[in-house]
């Protein structure tokens, strides 16, 4: 007997469960949009100044290890269309534990990176009240959100055109004089690192996984959806790596672009997270309270609880180590979901089984080149959470 099939009903119950209405294209602007931010406009151009032109190398390594890891979200989410992603992967097929710890994981690497992108336009506006200005976006965009998901898409396919845009006008820009030209010594370490942190900026597809239950005919349209996701998203990427390495100066539109992205990444953010907290909520594994809808199927309160955690983060303003921080909790994540697929019972497995095994290694390889003080902290907070789930599941 599979783990968690008793709280399958729980899961389905009409009462708690949220309207599907992404289609295919909601569902790629939603993946796009998460991908297509502080990854393309800040992380790309560090790894370039860090690789030099080893960092095409990196940007595919990346992508192939996004495209494994998609094909085996896809179809988890394609079997288990709800919300959660690795989550309810992992409680399903896994364990318990190790369900929550995934979840936990998403929760934490998310959280960080939504608090980094509001610091980055609270910069631009204010820079001298950079965490005040952070606070009042996230709190924006937590009203746009909350007007419900098919609003948050018109939202976010305006700010899709602005970012896409934005990046066109830099990768069929002229070559200058930019900091890229400079040809760093070849390190297999910065390079094994660099694709642990790119691999982490293509991970946005996952929003599509993880918002499964909002997905219409969610075993056709979420395949599809992460695929095209996914190509759109290395051809872009590559474009602006190779921008960088002709030393070209950014546009702009390019700027512009890059603030406006930001946004898109805190709601996409905000939405994702939301949903897995709803998903911990109905099994118990934190406030039950926070499963609980609004008159229009949206979760309000799950939402509200992950943007105060946002602006808990965006008050402490120490994001040095936040998206290595995020490389590490990310690439266990994505370890327990292949691990979840390797559990797929045949018939509903899209994909051969080797797939799952390639992306499990995949990600415990990139994992070990983050460095070992995020690793440590990373192994903390699982323990402390276990923890607390032990003891709320003890007050039950």
């Amino acid at each position: 007997m599979l783990w968690g099939v008793r709280d399958e009903a729980m899961a389905d119950k009409t009462s708690t469960a949220l309207k599907r209405t992404a289609d295919v294209k909601g569902a790629i602007f939603l993946g796009l949009g998460s991908i297509l931010g502080t990854g393309v406009f800040v992380i790309l151009s560090m790894a370039t100044l860090q690789t030099g032109d080893w960092v095409l190398l990196a940007v595919g390594i990346g992508a192939l290890v996004a495209t494994v890891n998609g094909l085996n979200s896809a179809q988890l989410a394609a079997a288990y269309p709800v919300s959660g992603g690795a989550y309810e992967y992992g409680y399903r097929l896994l364990h318990p534990s190790a369900g929550f710890s995934a979840g936990l994981l998403f929760l934490l690497a998310k959280s960080a990176s939504a608090a980094t992108a509001a610091l980055a336009i609270g910069t631009f506006f204010r820079p001298e009240n950079r965490v005040a200005c952070a606070v009042a976006v996230v709190l924006v965009v937590t009203a746009t959100i909350i007007f419900g998901l098919r609003r948050s898409n018109q939202v976010n396919a305006a700010i899709l055109t602005i970012t896409i845009a934005g990046l066109l006008s830099l990768i069929f820009a002229p070559g200058g004089d930019g900091p890229a030209l400079t040809r760093p010594e070849f390190s297999l370490r910065n390079v094994l690192e660099a694709c642990a942190l790119v691999f982490v900026a293509y991970t946005g597809y996952g929003r599509i996984a993880t918002m499964g239950e909002e997905i219409i005919e969610p075993q056709k349209n979420i395949p599809r959806a992460m695929v095209i996701t996914l190509i759109i998203s290395a051809v872009l990427y590559v474009g602006v790596t190779l921008a960088w390495l002709r030393g070209t100066v950014p546009t702009k539109l390019f700027q512009v672009a890059g603030y406006v992205a930001l946004l898109g990444v805190l709601l996409n953010l905000i939405l994702g997270l939301s949903r897995v907290l709803l998903a911990m909520a109905r099994r118990g594994d934190v406030a039950p309270a926070l499963k609980k809808l609004d008159k229009n199927k949206e979760p309000t309160r799950a939402i509200l609880a992950m943007s105060a955690l946002i602006i808990i983060l965006c008050m402490l303003g120490d994001i040095k180590l936040a998206w290595s921080f995020s490389a590490c909790t990310v690439l266990i994540y994505y370890g327990i979901l292949n691990a979840a697929a390797l559990k797929l019972p045949a018939d509903q497995r899209l994909y051969p089984k080797w797939l799952a095994l390639l992306g499990l290694a995949a990600c415990l390889f990139l994992a070990f080149w983050v460095p070992m003080v995020v690793w440590l902290a990373t192994l903390l907070c699982i323990a402390v959470g276990l923890v607390i789930r032990w003891g709320i599941h003890k007050l039950q």
